[in-house]
């Protein structure tokens, strides 16, 4: 996968915070779409449904009651930023937030666009295979480096300034 380009931050730090491993477990900066203040949006890497994606919080909080006033204040707009961009783009039924952190333990969901049929992206069928029940998050549809970032720069594109 490619790499987003690094402004004048360090490595290790995201919002002026260090990294936590839970957004490095999911291939930051490989996988980013979008850092707000106490939020970044990544894509994927497994992708269940197709435009999955991660939103984590970049606070080192394990608990969602422990998360800043300000981060929960600043996640309706990125809520609506995800929801309104994958809509335009991928036309979803429905939209799943799953927060499990059980193996990774910072605040993070794992965001699934949910569809009734199969869907297709850069030569590649996706399927839901748990539609119209709960997510199959334990699979995914194998898409290679170039679809992988073709997709996340797509998402870039049009995702709300």
């Amino acid at each position: 996968m490619g790499t987003v380009p690094r402004t004048n931050r360090s490595p290790g730090l995201l919002a002026g915070r260090p990294l936590h491993e839970t957004i490095t477990k999911f291939g930051y900066p490989d996988t980013l779409v979008r850092s707000y203040e106490h939020w970044v949006v990544l894509l994927r890497p497994q992708q269940a449904t197709l435009g999955a994606l991660i939103l984590a919080c970049t606070e080192s909080v394990e608990a969602f009651s422990d998360v800043s006033a300000a981060a929960m204040s600043e996640l309706g707009p990125v809520i609506s930023n995800i929801e309104s961009t994958l809509f335009a783009r991928f036309d979803y039924q429905k939209i799943n937030y799953l927060m499990l952190m059980m193996v990774d333990p910072h605040v993070h969901f794992h965001v699934l666009p949910r569809y009734a049929g199969p869907t297709d992206f850069s030569g590649v069928t996706f399927l839901d295979p748990g539609w119209p029940g709960p997510p199959q998050i334990g699979s995914a549809t194998e898409i290679d480096a170039d679809g992988f970032e073709r997709l996340r720069q797509e998402l870039i594109a049009i995702w709300p300034k």
